[in-house]
């Protein structure tokens, strides 16, 4: 009998050895990570530039084995192709995702929200939304019900197969998209949307500490004591294209462009403005196709362009000008076909670009319409109403003149005789003037 608190005290010793390096594998298991917390923030409209730049950014803290990556969002939502983009590189991240919703009043709208549904952690500061991420057509027109209808249903598919994925609230995230609702930091919370309601950072990270997430079917646990935040921006490339892709930026780059190639062709061989308008027409082409445009805006703005460029060549005592300016300022108008705020050109802009364009195409005519007006004060037009004397007596037949200080031959309709005062209406050719005789004017 006495053997057994022996062999009992042996197992018990046993055992406690047995679970010392597991309970080491574990703790190593939760402090895996180089200490490193990969912070790239957010704000403004989900592009494919912000894409890949978050994207390269995961990528790297990969790469780096980083402890976490933190997205600190502000985003009135996005392109749906540059959403998907990210949401892939989050589900295919072997670190963890913390999506933060910083600072206080900032939203993830549309595609900012399901970006929030598809990270590991999802997090919102005090004040601040989440939600409306009902589709919207992209690349011009209206689609028609039956297109729309399947644009939706996708979209409930998706943002539900995410919701499942990470544990959140499916009917809530259904409800985002088929009825754009929008809800605050607390109710989302409350819904089981998020995960937290935390004021900073440093707050976010002490929540965290201990949290478990998954990967592989497999627990993990993430621990913050530590860490360093270490943030990335965009390199000057990024953030020039992320700059023009905005829809004013865009819109400036449209106009310049159209301006630069219409001086050039008004002007042949100043070079300087056509190189610039090129230049500034691709940068709006590439900017354009992150948004979604109304093609019929984009004619309407050339044919003011065109309807510029006759106004020089044609008399239209300034019609042409007038429909011009109408059909930059309805092109402009129509140019961005949405119901999105931030994707709208701001009705200032418009307003001053048109007026800007108009002023300068309305001055070169002035100028144009100016020196067309003016006596031509060499070659032949140039000689034509200068006025000289008859040397010898003029007819039908010819005579003498002398002009501008130089002896021209010369013939007149009605005969002139020799000394009266007489007046240039032509030069044929072989250098013969055509005249008359100056009335009012006695012979000398």
């Amino acid at each position: 009998m006495e053997r057994f608190p022996k062999v009992i005290f042996c197992l018990v010793l046993f055992l406690c050895l047995a679970m010392v390096p597991a309970a080491s594998s574990a703790d190593q298991g939760a402090d895996a990570g180089s200490g490193v917390f990969r912070v790239v923030q957010v704000a403004g409209a989900i592009n494919p530039v912000v894409a890949r730049f978050i994207a390269g950014e995961l990528a790297l803290a990969n790469r780096e084995d980083a402890r976490a990556f933190l997205l600190e969002l502000d985003t009135p939502g996005g392109l749906d192709t540059a959403m998907r983009e990210i949401i892939q590189q989050i589900f295919g991240s072997e670190i963890p995702v913390i999506v933060y919703v910083y600072p206080q009043g900032a939203r993830a709208a549309s595609a900012g929200a399901l970006i929030t549904l598809a990270a590991d952690f999802a997090a919102m500061a005090p004040g601040t939304n989440i939600g409306a991420a009902h589709p919207v057509a992209v690349g011009g027109g209206q689609a028609d019900e039956t297109m729309m209808e399947k644009v939706v249903s996708d979209a409930v598919a998706y943002v539900r197969s995410i919701a499942e994925q990470r544990g959140r609230n499916k009917d809530w995230a259904e409800r985002i998209v088929r009825e754009s609702i929008s809800t605050p930091a607390h109710e989302a919370l409350d819904l089981g949307v998020i995960d937290l309601v935390v004021a900073s950072e440093a707050e976010l990270l002490a929540e965290l500490d201990g949290r478990r997430y998954l990967r592989g079917g497999e627990p993990r646990i993430l621990r913050t004591d530590g860490v360093v935040l270490e943030r990335a921006e965009m390199n000057w490339r990024q953030q020039i294209l992320n700059t023009i892709s905005n829809p004013n930026v865009a819109y400036l780059l449209l106009m310049l462009g159209f301006l630069g190639i219409f001086f050039e062709i008004s002007q042949p061989g100043a070079i300087f403005p056509g190189a610039v308008g090129a230049v500034a027409l691709l940068l709006a082409f590439f900017a354009l196709q992150t948004l979604p445009i109304n093609y019929v805006g984009v004619l309407l703005i050339l044919l003011a362009v065109i309807l510029f460029i006759l106004e020089i060549k044609v008399p239209s005592y300034g019609m042409l000008t007038i429909g011009g300016i109408l059909s930059m300022a309805l092109g402009s108008l129509m140019l961005i076909d949405t119901s999105e705020p931030y994707m709208q050109i701001s009705r200032a802009v418009i307003l001053a670009t048109v007026a800007v364009s108009a002023g300068f195409f309305i001055l070169i005519v002035f100028f144009v319409a100016r020196d067309q007006g003016r006596r031509m004060v060499s070659g032949r037009e140039g000689i034509a109403g200068e006025t000289g004397q008859a040397v010898t007596d003029i007819d039908a037949e010819g005579g003498r003149v002398f002009v501008h200080g130089e002896y021209w031959d010369a013939f007149s309709r009605t005969r002139i005789a020799s000394g009266e005062k007489i007046e240039v209406l032509r030069m044929l050719s072989g250098l013969r003037l055509e005249v008359r005789a100056v009335q009012g004017e006695e012979k000398a």
